[in-house]
This record gives C-alpha cells, structure tokens and sequence, in this order.
C-alpha cells in the first residue's frame, strides 16, 4: 500500500536517492536537492507505507493562476510498471494548490507521451494563433550558461 504527501526540504536524502535510479540526474546532490525543495511550489511524494520507503515523487513550479509545469517526476527502478507513476500523477493533477491553475503541463521524452497521455495529458500543438493573425509555430528555447 502506498500514501500520498507533501515533500519538505527534510525529505532530500530520500529524494536524492530517487534521481540516482536516473542516469541524467543521478550528479544531484542531497544540497542541491534540499534547495530545490525548498523553493518548489508544490512537491509531492508517493510513500510505501509498508518501508516509509520514497517510492516516487514529482515536483511543480507555478504562478498560481496561469501556469504550472511539472518537473522531475520519478518512480523507483524496483516499483517500475505497478501504477506508481499514475498514483503520483493522479496526485499532483489533485493536489488543492494547483486546482485554480488554468494550464497544467510537462516536457518528456517522445517516448513517454502514450503514458502521460493515459493519465490525461494531451500533446500540445505547436502551432497557436499570433494576435498579428495567423498561425505561428512554437519552439521551445533554453539558455546555455555556459557560453564563451
């Protein structure tokens, strides 16, 4: 059996520990975790009630009103393919803080979208109307801090 709750800043060990089972996050640090916790909106953690055991978690920055983006959404290599992501998933659409949100979304893998879309995500169509008229594709941009 599984809980749901809130993740604190005292919960980065446990979080950590998670971001290793993924090879691209697996250099964050229990610092840099707890940090980020601290300053996430809204963090939420699937618990094994069995263990207390972190079992999957996920993390939402949001403004409160317009937007909110899901961010780091994890399940333990060893509970991989028993409903944990949709539990946890289930569980952030829920959660009280983001119910006035207008605009939930997520960035994933092209092979990860027949999963979120079970779980109610739809792909976003690049293409929206420009005020000027017309249609304008979207592109997503980042910025490389590391520039010469």
């Amino acid at each position: 059996m599984t809980t749901v709750r809130d993740l604190t800043p005292n919960d980065a060990a446990a979080l950590t520990d998670l971001y290793e089972d993924y090879k691209w996050w697996a250099d964050r640090e229990r610092e840099g975790v707890r940090r980020a916790l601290s300053q996430t909106d809204v963090a939420v953690g699937l618990e094994d009630t069995a263990t207390d055991d972190l079992i999957g978690a996920a993390r939402v920055l949001t403004d409160g009103t317009y937007y909110a983006t899901v961010f780091d959404v994890l399940v333990a290599a060893d509970r991989r393919g028993e409903g944990v992501g949709k539990r946890l998933m289930q569980a952030v659409v829920d959660h009280p803080d983001l119910q006035d949100v207008v605009g939930l979304s997520l960035l994933c893998r092209r092979g990860l979208v027949p999963y979120y879309e079970s779980v109610g995500f739809d792909l976003f169509d690049p293409e929206i109307e420009i005020p000027e008229g017309g249609t304008e594709e979207l592109v997503r941009m980042t910025y490389e801090q590391d520039r010469d």
